[in-house]
């Protein structure tokens, strides 16, 4: 979902009364948001948003956020929370408000319910590298997720990584050599139980 607030930048020597500070709009929309749901606060299958970009002048302004929620409902719920929000800054400052909602990822879930073997399938690659299985919420935006809702049902699995999307994101190589030796169990899954199973 894209902000973008627009107003209208002068001589600041020649302002009062001209200038709408786009900036200062998006400042007094961002601390509005509530606190208890913002990723840093919530866990598990709650969800949030996630103000990611912001870019701007005093002519305008854009913040982009990540909406993530494991109802497709309470998606919609969240976008027009954020647009009240929007708007009512706008208004307080004489600034008006783009936005724009781009579909991003939904729960894949929907589509793996479905298809309960691709998952069961999952499963046991991994028993099969002598690992139990842990499963937990994907809270964040995944290939998954957009493969499956493009008619390929596609769980995750593991790949290793610590410390995602910051500077010190790593893996180890025992992690790595793990992962594939599960998309190889994955493999051989699938090719014994090929006759038994349409998509």
């Amino acid at each position: 979902m894209t902000l973008t607030f627009v107003g209208f930048n002068t001589h600041p020597g020649y302002a009062k009364g001209q200038l709408v500070n786009a900036i200062k709009t998006a400042g007094d929309f961002l601390v509005q948001l509530p606190r208890d749901m913002s990723p840093e606060r919530t866990d598990g299958y709650d969800g949030f948003v996630h103000p990611y970009v912001l870019q701007g002048g005093v002519e305008k302004a854009t913040v982009r956020f990540i909406v993530r929620d494991f109802k497709t409902a309470a998606l919609a719920d969240k976008e027009r929370m954020l647009e009240q929000l929007a708007r009512a800054a706008a208004a307080r400052h004489g600034a008006r408000v783009e936005i724009t909602i781009e579909e991003q990822y939904r729960n894949m879930r929907e589509v793996l319910d479905q298809h309960p073997h691709v998952v069961d399938y999952a499963r046991e690659a991994i028993r099969r590298a002598g690992m139990d299985v842990r499963e937990r919420p994907i809270r964040g935006g995944t290939d998954g997720s957009k493969l499956s809702f493009m008619g390929l049902p596609t769980p995750n699995i593991f790949a290793g990584e610590h410390n995602f999307h910051s500077r010190l994101e790593w893996v180890s190589v025992q992690d790595m050599e793990k992962a594939v030796e599960v998309i190889v169990n994955l493999a051989r899954v699938w090719e014994e139980r090929a006759s038994s199973v349409r998509l």
